[in-house]
């Protein structure tokens, strides 16, 4: 018969779980990203470090380990006024700003984050982050059973295309498709002779990004809006993306589909591959050629090489389900913000005016 453990016995066994907050962004980030579900590797220190130098702050690095293991990193930025102590979680809007989390954390790692959180910060901001992200959900739910209040902002829908099951009901792109993009194709050519072009890795340089920037400023996105959203210029996100290329781990997640006519480039579809799932990013087109589809075309011969490369699904994100329905995709997890107050009066203060922070979304 096996002998009962005793209490110390088993006390011993049970990793031993500390947090700490490491001014700056820690050097362990990477190391929690590595061990993240693949799909948020790209959680990494110059992820973070990209979006502070583009879009400015100190960081502080909320550390979780067990067993001197990083399980847990979650950078933090003071916003407003100091005396509040209230902060956010940096990053870039899109795919999301969240935080990673090794894959093998259990619930004790989440309650320690919400712990330590709590000396440092009366309330912290997370997101958008979509229903569903495993560090935002155990955060979450570490932070309710510990007394915070915890608001949330509807953002947006997102959309999802699930190519391996497209590919799995037929030939695809359907034959119908493949005959518009090749009638398309013939009237483009008219304008010049076509290049059609994937970059990621080592090919990112200053004249790639400048390429990129030079299509959105011609774009609609240049035309109708402030830019401000546009992802390569100089008024855009384009500090944000040059220094996260400086790291060749996202740079090889950085891809890039690029068509030049004539040597100019005239549209291009950014995405950031991890694992088998691309986020589509950004894409954008010269209005110069608009009638011929360049956008379209681009992107059917970008989602054909995805599919070749092991990519099984698409992340569109928010904005306009149009031409993603036409691809295929469907309404997937909504993207919402966090705001998490801790015990007392801060909490209390959020329970009263949560409605204020629900109607704040769009």
């Amino acid at each position: 018969m096996t002998k009962p453990m005793r209490l110390e016995e088993f006390t011993r066994l049970r990793p031993l779980v500390r947090g700490q907050v490491v001014d700056g962004l820690s050097g362990l980030i990477d190391r929690v990203a590595a061990a993240a579900p693949p799909a948020y590797r790209f959680l990494r220190f110059q992820w973070f470090a990209a979006a502070l130098a583009a879009y400015g702050g100190h960081a502080r690095t909320v550390l979780v380990e067990a067993e001197g293991e990083p399980m847990a990193a979650l950078p933090v930025v003071a916003v407003g006024p100091a005396v509040l102590r209230m902060g956010a979680v940096p990053g870039c809007y899109w795919p999301f700003r969240g935080f990673p989390v090794a894959r093998h954390a259990d619930p004790r790692v989440f309650a320690v984050l919400a712990d330590t959180l709590a000396h440092e910060w009366r309330a912290v901001r997370l997101g958008p982050v979509q229903d569903g992200d495993p560090a935002a959900e155990g955060l979450l739910a570490a932070a309710r059973d510990r007394g915070w209040a915890v608001l949330d902002r509807f953002v947006a829908d997102s959309y999802l295309l699930d190519m391996a099951a497209a590919r799995a009901e037929g030939p695809w792109p359907r034959t119908s498709t493949l005959k518009k993009n090749r009638f398309h194709e013939k009237h483009l050519a008219s304008h010049g002779a076509l290049d059609w072009s994937f970059v990621s890795g080592a090919d990112w340089n200053h004249d790639l990004f400048d390429a990129l920037a030079a299509v959105e400023a011609k774009s609609w996105v240049a035309a109708r809006t402030s830019g401000r959203d546009a992802k390569f210029t100089d008024t855009g996100h384009g500090a944000f993306w040059r220094a996260a290329a400086t790291d060749p781990v996202l740079a090889d997640m950085m891809w890039a589909a690029v068509l030049r006519i004539d040597g100019r480039p005239a549209a291009f579809s950014f995405d950031l591959n991890a694992g088998a799932l691309k986020y589509a990013i950004a894409n954008s087109y010269d209005p110069d050629v608009a009638r011929h589809s360049p956008g379209k075309l681009l992107y059917w011969r970008n989602l054909v090489r995805a599919a070749e490369d092991g990519i099984t699904a698409v992340d569109w994100g928010a904005g306009d389900s149009g031409y993603k329905s036409v691809i295929g995709a469907t309404a997937g997890p909504a993207l919402r913000d966090w705001l998490l107050l801790r015990p007392g009066v801060p909490a209390l203060a959020g329970r009263a005016l949560g409605g204020l922070w629900r109607r704040s979304g769009r």
